[in-house]
């Protein structure tokens, strides 16, 4: 996500901060934007609105904008007590604001007046090419596990991983966790080392809150794959994207910084055992030999 500031001569904060929202969202320079009519409203008028459409976009409505949750980018809409309305870019599951172009970033909820959702018209059409699978091959840095949400990360050497559960002790078993268990995507939590250490200090374990620590491979290209983690086969479910969850575990800002950068989520297709240094690797589909 590259943030945008907000372009000159758009009228009202509101509307100059949801144009710089929305060039946030799809990373476009504000310079590509159109430019509203006099006193347009930039969510409800049709100068954006026939602009998204050129790109297959459309601008939904949130129903409930003070307790919707996405887990990706969406703009809300803000009035706060004695200060002019502006928008901002909301992120994860539960949502916080990750760029307020027109503030600092304090944004209760109680302040959401209006929510957005930038949305694909036709859903096939949107979906993003398939990327390679990793080339490289990558090692457990450290094994965390937890026996329920808050409770201090423990550090295991090795543990077993259970088919279609997670691993042996950790509240993703027990149920016991911040989100169900047993859903596609709840058994095995995964997130870089490279990307713990460009945190200042370092992202610790009860901060990021992963099962595994990896080494020199990218996780976000075994979304939708199979992978080895020595004997133990998993599938990539999909990102494990920042929430106000993390950030609340880190009691320091770091809910930005880990947007597409926040590990992987993952089935355990084969159980066995999973030990620090093993091996990871994607497994080849069948056209790729």
């Amino acid at each position: 996500m590259k943030e945008s500031r907000m372009p000159d001569g758009a009228g009202s904060l509101v509307a100059a901060s949801f144009l710089a929202c929305l060039a946030t969202v799809l990373e476009r320079p504000i310079a590509d934007l159109p430019r509203l009519r006099p006193g347009e409203d930039a969510a409800r008028g049709s100068t954006v609105s026939r602009w998204l459409g050129g790109l297959g976009l459309g601008l939904a409505a949130v129903a409930d904008p003070r307790s919707f949750s996405w887990a990706g980018p969406w703009i809300a809409r803000i009035a706060p007590p004695g200060g002019e309305h502006r928008c901002v870019v909301m992120y994860g599951v539960p949502s916080g604001v990750v760029w307020d172009p027109g503030g600092k970033g304090e944004v209760p909820q109680d302040w959401i007046e209006a929510g957005y959702l930038i949305a694909a018209a036709d859903i096939v059409l949107a979906l993003p090419p398939r990327p390679a699978a990793p080339r490289s091959t990558g090692t457990v840095d450290a094994i965390w596990i937890a026996s329920a949400a808050g409770q201090p990360a423990e550090a295991v050497s090795s543990v077993r991983a259970l088919q279609g559960q997670g691993l042996e002790g950790d509240r993703h078993v027990a149920g016991r966790g911040t989100f169900p268990s047993g859903l596609p995507g709840s058994a095995l939590t995964l997130i870089e080392a490279e990307v713990c250490t460009s945190f200042e200090p370092p992202l610790g374990p009860d901060e990021h809150r992963r099962n595994l620590v990896t080494r020199g491979i990218d996780l976000n290209g075994l979304v939708g794959r199979e992978f080895q983690i020595g004997e133990v086969l998993c599938r990539g479910m999909r990102l494990c994207e920042p929430c106000m969850v993390v950030e609340r575990y880190a009691s320091r800002p770091v809910l930005r910084a880990l947007v597409h950068r926040g590990g992987l989520r993952a089935d355990i297709l084969r159980e066995g055992v999973i030990r620090v240094g093993g091996r990871i690797e994607a497994v080849a589909g069948p056209d790729e030999g």
